[in-house]
C-alpha cells in the first residue's frame, strides 16, 4: 500500500471536527467511520458534514434524488 501524503490530504479534508486525530488520514478516517456504520465527512455537502451525522441513511437521504 503507498505511503499516506498527509499533507496533500490535509489540502482538501473537509472534516471540520476540531482535535480529530484521523485528519488527512483517509485510510484510518473510512476504517474508522465504516467500523461504526458510518461514512466519512468528506462523503457529504459542507452544511450536512457540519452535522456530524455521518450515517448512511443521511448519505441517502441527501443524495437519492440527484
Amino acid at each position: 500500500m503507498p505511503k499516506c501524503n498527509l499533507e496533500n490530504n490535509l489540502s482538501y479534508c473537509s472534516c471540520s471536527y476540531p482535535g480529530c486525530p484521523r485528519k488527512g488520514k483517509c485510510c484510518e478516517c473510512v476504517t474508522y467511520h465504516r467500523s461504526a456504520g458510518e461514512l466519512p465527512g468528506c462523503f457529504f455537502p459542507p452544511e450536512v458534514e457540519r452535522t456530524y451525522d455521518r450515517s448512511i441513511r443521511r448519505f441517502v437521504s441527501v443524495y437519492q434524488n440527484t
